[in-house]
């Protein structure tokens, strides 16, 4: 019977880690002043990293949830290629 439970033990252990791959977390950096995107399950310590949400199953649903965040600044548009430096 012990190891019955050893088993059962060990196979939700190995499903809970499998179900944390590719997930994404919003995390708030002091080193970088900015709210990034994360694929590990952060560790809010009051230091470095002072808050985390999540996780989401794509990174488009934890960009989307980074653009709620009232902690998160907001992002800077990227230039596309067709405009010029003049921004036409």
């Amino acid at each position: 019977m012990t190891r019955v439970m050893l088993a059962a033990g060990l196979m939700v252990a190995s499903a809970t880690a499998a179900y944390a791959d590719n997930m994404f977390w919003v995390v708030g950096s002091h080193a970088t002043s900015k709210c990034e995107i994360v694929t590990r399950n952060p560790v809010v310590d009051g230091g470095n990293i002072w808050f985390a949400d999540g996780p989401y199953r794509s990174q488009s649903d934890a960009k989307l949830a980074r653009s709620t965040i009232n902690a998160c600044p907001p992002e800077k548009e990227e230039p596309t290629p067709q405009q010029d430096s003049a921004g036409k």
